[in-house]
Order: C-alpha cells, then structure tokens, then sequence
C-alpha cells in the first residue's frame, strides 16, 4: 500500500463517493454502506448519478455520514473510491485538495493533479487472495465502515443477511473480504493519521430508511390505492416494483400495461368501476396519456398520476432529474378542467401528499398529480417514523336510487358519484358534452354552460383543501426564497449556512391551485429569490399568472443535475 502523506479531520459531515461503470456493483456498495451506517447510529443520504445505459459509462454514488441529520446533495467530495481509470476524470470538477482518494494505481493516475490525498491499495489483487476481483467492493464497504468506526460485527451481521440466499461459501467470503477491508483502514489510520470523528445516536437505530419512490407507493396504499398500472419509463418504475411487490398483502392488482394510453384509460376505468388508481409514468410517457387526462376532465372521473420528472424534450436524459415538467402537468389535455398538482419536496412529503392525492381525486372528482423528479425518488436518507394517526381512507361514493343523475348540477360543481352495480341507478359516462344523466348534447345556449361552469365551481371549492406552503426561517423575513418539490433541502442547508436572519425561505408543496397567501408571503418580502431546476422559471411564470407578481431575481438550473447546497450558497450569496 503506497501513499502520500495527508490528515483528515471530520467532526460532522463525511462526502463519501463511490464512482465505476456501471455494472461494478455500486449500487449493491450504496445499500449496503447506508444501511450499514445508519446501523451504526450515524445520520445518512444518499443520491445517485447513473448514465442511461445498461454497462459501461460512469456512474456515481454520493454518502453523506453524519452526526445530524442530512438530506441535501453537496458537491463536496471527502472520501472518493474510484473503481475505473474513467472516475476520476468524471469527478474531476468536484475533487480539491482535501479529497482523500483511495484506489488501484490505474485508476488515481491523474489524482495528484486536483488532490494532494491519494492512498494506492491493490484492491483487486487483495480481491482475488479472497476468492476473486468480485470481492473488490466488499473490500471497500469494509475499509470505509472502519475508517467510520463501525464495529465488524455490524458489517458481517449485514453481509450474513444479504448473502445468505447464496450459500456458506459466498458468505464466509464476503466477510474475509470485509474483514480485509478493515485491516487496511487499520494501517490508514496509524501511518496517516485518518481521523473521522462522528458522534453516533441511538435514535437513528429506530428511525426509516426511505427511497422517495418507495414513499410515494406507500402513500398511494395508505390513501387505499388498489390499482397500479404503468409502462415502464424510468425514474417512475420504482412505484410500480414497489407496489407489485405488496400487492398481495394488500389486494392491489398490479397491471404493466402495453402502452401510456391505455394505461391512462385503465386508471380512469378503475375508479369508473369503484376502485381507486394509479398510473405512474415519467415526461414522454404521460405526453401520450393527455387525451385520456381529458377524458377524466369531462367524465368527471377521478384518477391520480404520479408523474417523476426528468429532462426532455423527447428522451432527452432518461436518468438525470429536472423540474421541466410542470407546465406539462398543468396544461396537458385539451379544454379546461380543474386539476391539482402536488409536489413533494422531503420523503415523509412523499408518503403524506400521496396519501392525500387519493383523498382529493375522490372528494373533487378530479385528475391529481403527484410531481417527482429523477432526484427525489431515487434519494434516500433516515427519518423519524411516520405518523400515521391522522391516515385515513376517504370513500365519496354514494349509492344510487332509480332516479339518479351522474352530472346532476349543483351549488358546490360537485355531483354525487355513483358507481355501475352499487343501487338501482343507471352510472352513465360520456367522453362528450353531456347533460345531467350523462346523455350526449349540444345545447349551446344551456346545458353547454352548465356544465363548463359546474366544472369551474370545483375551483373555488379546492380552495378548502390547498395544501400550505411552508416558511422556514425568520417570519420577519426582508429575502424571501421561493422553491418548490426536491429542491427543498438544498435550499434549507444553503440558507442556513449563510446564517441570515433576515433571510427565509417559502416551500411549494402544492403548485397548483396556489394556496390563497401566496401573494401575502410574496409582498411582504423586499426581495424575491425564485429557485428551479429548469429552464424558464416556470414556477415564477405560474405565480405571476394567479398573482401578478413577478420575481426579483432567479436561480434556474437544467443541465440534467440537482441543485448542491455549496452552488446555492454561493449563488444566494452573489444576490443578496
């Protein structure tokens, strides 16, 4: 083992970043080590970067270690394992001097350049003495958990658990791998002086350990989803394994559909026939699913999509993450019709607003989305354990007499909604204008404005149940930032690193309709700050158009990466 002479001293935060092809492996490294860490009584997150290609390319996995709780993506590099010669040029951007790089001699080559911390260990070689260059990675997680100061036993009760479908063999050799991994963290830490010091907390031990996709499918059970279907399209698949793989449990069918468009149609039709559904789907394949979104607007039939974003036009980048699809969601389907659109900004948001999408779909009779991106459903870090004493399941279905009318009109723009089989009216539909028993019309001078004005009424009546925007920080603020759904976190650390009083932050966790104090917030500050991952702001265009305000000042990024907290900081630093 050749290194340089260096000396790390970590009292809260450790920036770990695992980088190789695809295919080497890291992601079995990123969910070990988490959940291994976490084991341990530290703090994690963790969020990925991964090229749009089965093997080859590079990709990377960052692992925040710390004694609080963490959540953002930094661009701070600590400890960096690169597992090809490519990693390293790849990472370049983000390694400094301080950056400890500890690989094969043919993949730091080039390190000195950016890094004065480079340590050689032959890990493949010392992989091949275990049982083969397979082990490398073990190796690793073995070397990383000890310089952590995590106890062996931790890390071989994980392996156990994780190989035991494998057999004795393969597990006994992960362990040697490991503990070969923890005698060379060992040698680090009495040649070089490697000093990362954590405090650990028992409360984390007790605590979940979430992706965002997995929060947004548990949401969609509590709000008593029993119909999932989609098209495979990442970053939104991850709701429908997951979901497939409770579905027993909680009798949900489970439908990988042929298309978007029939997916979108098979939703509708579930809750046509009583139950409740939804279609997952990222930007290109919702696109095919607007035509049915109007279906849903003129039936009036309730139906909740979970729409992950990533970077278009087109395929675009199929596995980076953008907030460029807002505008699709809002102006999607031909003609007006209400509509709400959610927008999750932490996990724990995740699992609430999903759970309340189904709650809303019912109660308005209306199409809700639930907007991800690429960045919040492939993040993890611990949180404390969901309340779930306010969780309920809302049923506004009522049952029909002989007399009944689907689009009876009302104060509210509310009809009562039957469905076919449950009471003794007819639960009729129709894709055209239609009058109250749902029979095709075109009475231009009545029944046409009507209708389009009950479905306006829902507007004003979705006022009652808009979810608040959340102010962090001083209520006495002079700068107001305006963020909406992932950027929430990186947007809370920035600020707080600047330590301004006068400075607080407004959080969207609902985009449309705009919660009624949205102007309020917004006039009282001396200076607005709007920050988006797109192109155009198009969150500011949506509130200068329901307010009239237009922002001071904007921090917009689309180059397919999340917004880490150090660009933040500095950028807000130059504005304000």
């Amino acid at each position: 083992m050749r290194t340089s002479s260096f000396s790390l001293e970590k009292k809260d935060d450790v920036s770990i970043v695992i980088c190789g092809a695809a295919g080497q492996g890291i992601q079995t490294v990123e969910q070990l080590l988490t959940r291994i860490m976490k084991s341990a009584g530290y703090n994690v997150f963790s969020t990925k970067e991964y090229m749009s290609r089965v093997r080859g390319g590079i990709n990377s996995t960052e692992i925040r270690v710390s004694s609080k709780r963490v959540a953002a993506y930094v661009d701070r590099i600590d400890l960096l394992i690169p597992l090809n010669e490519n990693a390293i040029p790849h990472l370049k951007r983000r390694i400094t001097n301080e950056t400890i790089i500890i690989g094969e001699k043919e993949n730091i080559k080039g390190a000195f350049e950016c890094s004065e911390c480079e340590v050689e260990v032959p890990l493949s070689e010392i992989a091949e003495e275990v049982g083969g260059k397979i082990y490398s990675n073990i190796i690793a997680i073995g070397l990383i958990a000890c310089l952590c100061n995590v106890e062996a036993e931790i890390v071989e009760e994980f392996l156990r658990k994780r190989f035991a479908s494998k057999g004795e063999k393969i597990v006994n050799n992960n362990i040697a791998a490991s503990r070969r991994g923890f005698g060379l963290a060992d040698e680090l830490k009495q040649a070089q002086k490697i000093d990362i010091e954590l405090q650990k907390n028992p409360r984390v031990l007790d605590e979940l350990l979430l992706y965002g996709n997995d929060a947004v499918a548990m949401g969609a059970i509590a709000g008593g989803c029993n119909f999932i279907v989609g098209y495979p399209m990442a970053p939104s698949t991850g709701v429908l394994r997951f979901l497939s793989g409770e579905s027993k449990d909680f009798d949900i069918i489970v439908e990988q559909i042929e298309d978007e468009i029939a997916g979108m149609n098979a939703a509708i039709g579930s809750w046509y026939a009583g139950g409740r559904g939804m279609v997952t789907t990222s930007g290109g394949g919702f696109a095919l699913m607007s035509e049915g979104l109007s279906l849903a607007g003129v039936t009036e039939t309730p139906v909740v999509i979970h729409l992950a974003q990533r970077p278009g036009p087109a395929t675009g980048l199929p596995t980076r993450t953008e907030q460029g699809d807002l505008e699709l969601a809002l102006y999607a389907g031909h003609g007006f019709f209400p509509r709400i659109i959610l927008a999750p900004g932490k996990i724990d948001d995740a699992f609430y607003l999903s759970q309340k999408a189904f709650i809303l779909a019912d109660k308005y009779q209306v199409p809700v989305f639930i907007l991800t991106d690429n960045y919040l459903v492939n993040l993890y870090y611990n949180l404390p354990q969901l309340d779930l004493s306010g969780v309920t399941i809302e049923n506004h279905v009522i049952k029909t007499d002989k007399d009944y009318k689907r689009y009876k009109l009302t104060g509210s723009g509310i009809s009562p909604r039957g469905i076919p089989g449950y009471g003794e009216g007819l639960v009729g539909v129709d894709s055209h204008e239609h009058d109250e028993e749902a029979h095709i019309s075109e009475d231009l001078h009545y029944m046409r404005i009507k209708m389009v004005e009950k479905r306006l009424k829902k507007l004003k009546r979705l006022e009652n149940d808009v979810v608040s925007p959340e102010l962090i920080g001083n209520g006495n603020y002079k700068t107001l930032l305006v963020g909406w759904g992932s950027t929430f976190y990186s947007i809370k650390e920035a600020m707080e690193l600047l330590e301004k009083e006068e400075i607080s932050f407004l959080h969207f966790k609902q985009v449309y309709p705009l919660h009624p104090d949205t102007s309020d917030y917004l006039r009282k500050a001396e200076k607005t700050v709007l920050i988006e991952n797109n192109a155009t702001g198009q969150f500011g265009k949506l509130i200068k158009l329901y307010t009239g305000i237009e922002v001071d000042a904007k921090i917009l990024k689309f180059n397919g990466l999340p917004f880490s907290v150090e660009e933040l900081t500095e950028k807000l630093e130059n504005i304000v």
